[in-house]
């Protein structure tokens, strides 16, 4: 009778053990995923408008090479960068005062303006065709009948032309010989390569080290010059301050002013 009665509560005792225990199994916290940022893989990402980019990614060449540190280079036209940069930007640099001044206006998340500092300055010119067919020397010489000139009206050349004609009389003169306006250096640079009717491009000296194939650059005289800055900045978005700053500070050194000028900067 005792044999009967232990029988059913052995087997209760067993598949209640085994629930417990299953439950148990089940109920351990599931392994939590390791989160992925791009901003923690080592690499200092930097952005910027396309003039600038040669000697910049020279120097970060320079700079990795130095210190194992890598440095990625992204330039062009804002809208080609602008989402990824939101994301993983440590540094951002621009064509001009002015061109960095209205990025950090359009996107005021972005730019921790007290680390913002000037690298170097570089000048206008005109750039023509290879041979100078057209024979350009000087601004005058763009006011001339059957002259056709490209402008970029942005990209840290916006007014530029206007400045240098201004000074000399020639806004109307040159103005009546803009063939075409773009926005932005890489549609200029489309369209000078695919429209050989186009004579002219005021726009920085520093183009023609990018463009020597394509291109002969006029330079001014000293006195008619104009420079522009070439600004740069950390992000606040920056989970790698001390190397991006460190990145900055080299673009600082004599040796990185050696590749500036070697591209056209002064």
């Amino acid at each position: 009778m005792k044999k009967i009665m232990l029988l059913p509560a052995l087997l209760l005792f067993v598949i209640t053990s085994a629930g417990v225990s299953a439950y148990a199994k089940d109920s351990k916290p599931a392994p939590q995923a390791t989160p992925i940022s791009s901003q923690n893989d080592h690499v200092i990402r930097v952005y910027g408008p396309g003039g600038p980019l040669g000697p910049i990614k020279e120097a970060a060449e320079h700079f990795s090479a130095e210190t194992g540190i890598k440095v990625e280079v992204t330039a062009g036209p804002e809208g080609n960068w602008i989402d990824k940069a939101k994301q993983d930007a440590d540094i951002i640099f621009g064509g001009s005062e002015y061109n960095l001044q209205d990025f950090t206006f359009n996107h005021p998340e972005m730019i921790d303006t007290k680390s913002r500092t000037e690298l170097y300055s570089r000048a206008a010119g005109i750039l023509v065709r290879k041979g100078n067919p057209k024979k350009i020397e000087s601004l005058e010489d763009l006011t001339k009948n059957g002259v056709k000139i490209i402008d970029v009206n942005g990209a840290g050349q916006l007014g530029l032309w206007e400045d240098l004609a201004g000074r000399k009389g020639l806004i109307e003169g040159i103005s009546r010989n803009i063939s075409v306006s773009v926005k932005t250096s890489a549609e200029a640079i489309e369209l000078w390569k695919s429209n050989s009717s186009l004579d002219a491009w005021i726009t920085y000296e520093s183009w023609h080290y990018r463009l020597k194939d394509v291109t002969d650059l006029v330079q001014l005289p000293e006195e008619e010059k104009l420079y522009r800055g070439t600004p740069i900045a950390l992000t606040k978005i920056t989970d790698q301050k001390k190397e991006a700053q460190q990145f900055i500070d080299y673009l600082k050194t004599e040796e990185s002013h050696q590749i500036f000028q070697k591209w056209g900067w002064k």
